[in-house]
């Protein structure tokens, strides 16, 4: 890394600690780490959607070479069933082996144990299970009769129907988002061994201390004796906390008493590892003629499993971002025979922005206001539901750079007005917003005798860059040059922290490690140059901090634009360019951040166009569970995306972060949908915008 002053690390761009490593093969996975003796693992998923284990021919299989073990509800030890975690209560799938009942397709049934995973791997696909099939209910309707509103998680303000009954202009919709997965390029794995009374686990997770927290209440053990690391993750996205691939490996460690490694294949992470639920959401807006709004409504529905409610909480998207005379928000959940959907990124915001950005498109149309102009008009001075401050809010400061670089001003509103050849051309806008927490977090800081220093922190890099971003914020606390940094992250030995998750892991991993180096720098002032062989420590626990901090709403905003193609005898939709301007807080590192916006943003262009996991009502299981049936944006897909910020650190978080990682999605869709309307003249309420339903949307328009 180039030796830059400290007080100019942080917004300087800087390239990636240990991207050398990762490009040369050097970095290893939670599946690459050597171990003498080590054994493979292969889990067997149930084949039927709900029942109860009959039989499990275990005998026929331990005979097969290399078979040293099978592990299933018969045979596996016991584990407690009240983990209550860092994140609430885990989905019940981790107890796994525990009873002969199967709750939803997938659910794991075995462990198979072989000397090599080739081995194992042909002993799971021999292995014959029996079951009691039971009916069961996939359908996720909105009108299913037991669909139920989330427990306090229902907002009202005002008198929505009298509102909406005294508007100049009323938008009531309904919009729909499908089943979506995480799809990261390293698959879920995890290698254990137990030795001398301690777990050694190397993973591929959010978070080590978080891991290694749960594993040692599931299994009734001293939080001393489970030491888990993570120092390379290809990708997470919400996926990967503790699953039941963990708790197998654990608990064929402690039999065997040899390394176990399970690592899930495409399929299995598919089955077992969480997904985005489906949405059905009905938006209902009403306006005064100037565009005003008088009234907010938002009902979002989403599916959960029968074993532990989730929420995908849509509709809390609107609670913070327009000004209204009445509004009414609540999330609903429909209970089905189904996996537990799980966190993704942008939970909640991602569709929920599809669903209101998209109707406050509808509005603008119906009153003839610039889209960009109804959201101006309709921007709230304190937050709209609970009438705290904003730490800062500078969503219209990105709306007018954005309009700037984008060209807005000269867009023609009407649709369907802008051809070339064969293609209708169309532009979109849409605002994005996420919450910008912290959590407390530890952190040490060593000045080292050789003029280095060392910061450990439980932090972890998914592949945002953190490491990085962590070192430059050390630097400028301890005003040394980055490359006398070494940081050190994802080893739950280096004690409680928060993890990587709700756009809140830089905020709250890069609030412990600056307080840590000032504390730092102001002990080496009292030793001078003699430091001691062992160095001078500080350590920094932020949890009094953040408790302190002063109630107020605190948000990432951003404009997100976008320019779509269509060709309207072939239902192809290629979005040529999209621009997205953010306000989200002191930018750390400008390489790596620019490239999560743009990663977030690719990511909003896929769910609008291509992403959509089908299950089959018959048998309960995805259609097409792998990268050739679930489709996401290829290279070829993509067009020009670029993202920038403005100005806009939080006053009140000491490094100035409100965190990057979910923001870039939110919003996205919604622009392309309407950069679609725009092209074309209809509305597609329904994601994705696939080529068949675009046909069928100009057959319709053409009919009327």
């Amino acid at each position: 890394m180039t030796t830059v002053a400290g007080a100019d690390a942080v917004g300087v761009a800087h390239t990636r600690i240990e991207g050398r490593d990762k490009v040369t093969g050097a970095a290893r996975y939670a599946a690459e780490i050597p171990f003498a003796e080590l054994v493979h693992g292969w889990l067997v998923l149930s084949t039927v959607t709900r029942g109860r284990v009959r039989t499990i021919g275990d005998e026929a299989v331990l005979g097969m070479p290399g078979v040293l073990a099978v592990l299933h509800h018969g045979n596996a030890p016991r584990v407690r069933d009240d983990v209550v975690g860092a994140l609430g209560r885990p989905d019940p799938i981790i107890e796994v082996f525990q009873h002969d009942r199967v709750p939803h397709a997938g659910w794991p049934v075995a462990l198979v144990v072989a000397e090599t995973s080739e081995q194992a791997r042909e002993a799971a696909d021999a292995l014959v299970v029996e079951y009691d099939r039971e009916p069961h209910d996939i359908a996720f309707r909105a009108d299913h009769d037991g669909a139920r509103p989330v427990q306090d998680d229902e907002v009202a303000k005002g008198d929505l129907e009298a509102q909406l009954a005294a508007s100049e202009a009323v938008v009531d919709a309904t919009y729909t988002t499908p089943e979506q997965h995480h799809s990261a390029m390293e698959p879920h794995a995890v290698t254990v061994c137990w030795d001398g009374g301690r777990l050694e686990v190397f993973d591929s997770n959010q978070g080590s201390k978080w891991i290694a927290d749960d594993l040692a209440h599931l299994f009734s053990l001293d939080p001393s004796a489970v030491h888990v690391r993570s120092e390379h993750v290809g990708g997470a996205f919400g996926s990967k906390g503790l699953r039941s691939h963990h708790v197998a490996a654990v608990m064929a460690a402690t039999e065997l008493h040899r390394p176990v490694r399970i690592s899930l294949t495409r399929r299995q992470v598919f089955a077992i590892t969480g997904y985005r639920s489906p949405t059905t959401q009905r938006v209902r807006l009403g306006a005064d003629a100037g565009g005003r709004l008088r009234a907010f409504g938002h009902d979002n529905l989403n599916l959960t499993s029968t074993l532990r409610e989730f929420v995908e909480g849509s509709a809390g998207f609107g609670r913070t971002m327009y000004a209204s005379d009445a509004h009414h928000s609540v999330n609903r959940v429909l209970p089905l025979d189904v996996p537990t959907p799980t966190w993704m990124r942008a939970p909640g915001e991602a569709p929920g922005s599809f669903a209101v950005e998209s109707a406050l498109d509808e509005l603008a149309e119906k009153l003839g206001i610039d889209p960009i102009e109804l959201r101006v008009r309709n921007e709230p001075a304190v937050g709209p539901v609970s009438g705290l401050p904003f730490s800062s809010r500078n969503l219209l400061g990105c709306f007018e750079e954005g309009a700037r670089r984008f060209g807005w001003a000269g867009r023609d509103p009407r649709p369907r007005v802008r051809r070339e050849g064969r293609w209708l051309i169309g532009t979109g806008v849409a605002a994005a917003s996420f919450q910008a927490g912290a959590a407390p977090t530890t952190a040490s800081a060593t000045a080292e005798t050789d003029g280095t220093f060392t910061v450990k922190v439980t932090a972890a890099d998914v592949g945002t860059g953190a490491r990085t971003a962590l070192t430059l914020i050390a630097a400028e606390a301890l005003e040394v040059a980055p490359d006398r940094v070494r940081v050190r992250i994802a080893d739950s030995d280096f004690g409680h922290a928060w993890v990587a998750g709700g756009s809140m892991g830089t905020r709250s991993w890069g609030w412990a490690v600056s307080v840590a180096a000032r504390q730092l720098r102001e002990r080496l002032a009292l030793f001078g140059s003699d430091l001691p062989k062992d160095g001078v420590t500080a350590t920094a626990d932020t949890a009094d901090l953040i408790a302190a901090l002063a109630q107020k709403e605190r948000h990432a905003f951003g404009a997100q634009f976008a320019e779509a193609a269509v060709d309207v005898t072939t239902g192809e939709v290629r979005v040529r360019r999209m621009l997205g301007v953010f306000a989200a807080g002191r930018i750390i590192n400008p390489l790596t951040a620019r490239s999560q916006l743009v990663g977030g943003m690719t990511w909003g262009l896929s769910m609008a166009l291509h992403e959509e996991a089908v299950r089959d009502d018959a048998f309960g299981e995805h259609i097409g569970a792998d990268f050739a049936g679930y489709h996401f944006a290829a290279n070829a897909d993509v067009g020009e995306i670029e993202a920038d910020w403005i100005d806009d650190p939080d006053p009140d978080d000491p490094v100035g972060i409100k965190g990057i990682g979910e923001i870039g999605i939110v919003g996205a869709a919604a622009a392309i949908a309407s950069a679609v309307w725009h092209a074309t003249g209809v509305r597609h309420r329904e994601l994705p915008i696939r080529p068949d339903r675009v046909l069928l949307a100009e057959a319709a328009r053409t009919d009327a």
